[in-house]
């Protein structure tokens, strides 16, 4: 293997062009064992609605998988479905593993995706929380030589860590890193990974992604122009487009989303990142997409429980899904993880006033063949 392996140049270029990628969540029986056939279905859903990859064994499909010996199962489940999806259509889907725990753990679960087909890791630092910068970056430096890296700043009220600007701006000079998911439902927090993109000089070679389900719509919109000294580099729009005394702008965009949003009403995602594409090409965003953004934050507001800490986000999630049909079943492998108080009733009021959010009659459709 070499010192740092690559993907085919088709992940590369599919994860610069933007994807909407459902973090997928995990389909339990009332006893709490995995259902094959809807988590199947799930990811049946997910490509017909024209996802361009799928994130596995990550926070929506809950990390306790680990502990329940699920993460070789639902890996290779995820990965058979959309392998037998892409023949049919005679498409190409990004598979992303979720990786987590400390460096025996995180080498471990690599080489199992890398040798299974997944083409990229989605690297969770939360379990390394005392480590030093340097130990940080010395683990994430281990993986990548075992697989091509998807970065990952998880906001720390569901098991992430902040870490500072000079660690992205170490993290960005690993060779074979794809790609960021940019989570932490923090502005500045989010800056300090577009502004070490940008002073590495690798804006058009890294993707980025967000995952901040309560800004998506406004992370996607945005062009941001970061004067850097690193030279005239550009993602998605012309070189140095203002002059800046000293330096030359870094323009750069978050061009897609890995998001547990988007393990919801996927249809209309992909739809909407189809519109913000084009929008990506005019001077002017329409003051109604400003406003679909705001609506579409205050539907995630009631699905990832924000009034309760998160505590409902999983949960929130199956009990859309279970709405829709896709599954039968919105407890977690965690007993105690349950819908907050007055959660399901939130739920129900954006469905009802945001309708034009969901893809409830795409499912509705597509519902009975997913499940066959």
């Amino acid at each position: 293997m070499s010192e740092c392996p690559s993907p085919p140049a088709w992940v590369k270029e599919a994860l610069l062009s933007g994807l909407v990628v459902p973090a997928h969540p995990l389909a339990l029986t009332p006893q709490r064992k995995l259902d094959e056939r809807r988590q199947r279905a799930l990811t049946r859903y997910y490509h017909a609605a024209g996802a361009g990859g799928i994130a596995v064994g990550v926070h929506t499909t809950q990390f306790e998988i680990r502990q329940h010996g699920l993460f070789k199962p639902v890996l290779a489940l995820a990965l058979e479905t959309v392998a037998t999806c892409d023949r049919a259509s005679g498409r190409q889907t990004v598979c992303i593993a979720g990786l987590c725990g400390p460096t025996p753990q995180a080498l471990a679960e690599a080489r199992f995706a890398r040798q299974a087909g997944y083409h990229a890791g989605l690297l969770s630092l939360g379990a390394l929380r005392q480590a030093t910068q340097e130990e940080l970056l010395a683990h994430c430096r281990a993986i990548a030589r075992e697989m091509p890296l998807m970065g990952f700043y998880l906001q720390p009220a569901v098991g992430g860590r902040v870490l500072p600007l000079g660690f992205w701006r170490r993290f960005v000079e690993i060779p074979n890193v794809l790609a960021i998911k940019i989570a932490p439902f923090n502005r500045y927090q989010t800056l300090d990974v577009m502004r070490a993109l940008a002073e590495a000089g690798r804006a058009g070679e890294i993707a980025l992604y967000t995952g901040n389900d309560d800004h998506i719509l406004l992370d996607l919109l945005t062009r941001i122009v970061i004067p850097t000294s690193s030279g005239p580099v550009a993602a998605g729009w012309k070189t140095c487009p203002e002059p800046v005394e000293g330096a030359c702008p870094t323009s750069l965009r978050i061009v897609g989303g890995l998001l547990g949003q988007w393990a919801v009403w996927t249809r209309r995602a992909v739809e909407m990142l189809e519109e913000v594409k084009r929008l990506w090409t005019q001077e002017t965003v329409p003051a109604e997409m400003l406003t679909r953004a705001v609506q579409l934050t205050e539907a995630n507001a009631a699905i990832f429980d924000a009034a309760h800490g998160y505590a409902g986000c999983i949960p929130g999630l199956h009990e859309v899904l279970r709405r829709q049909g896709l599954l039968e079943f919105t407890g977690t492998l965690d007993p105690q993880a349950r819908l907050s108080p007055g959660q399901a009733e939130e739920i129900e009021r954006v469905v009802r006033v945001y309708s034009f959010l969901t893809d409830d009659e795409f499912v509705r459709n597509g519902l009975p063949g997913w499940l066959d």
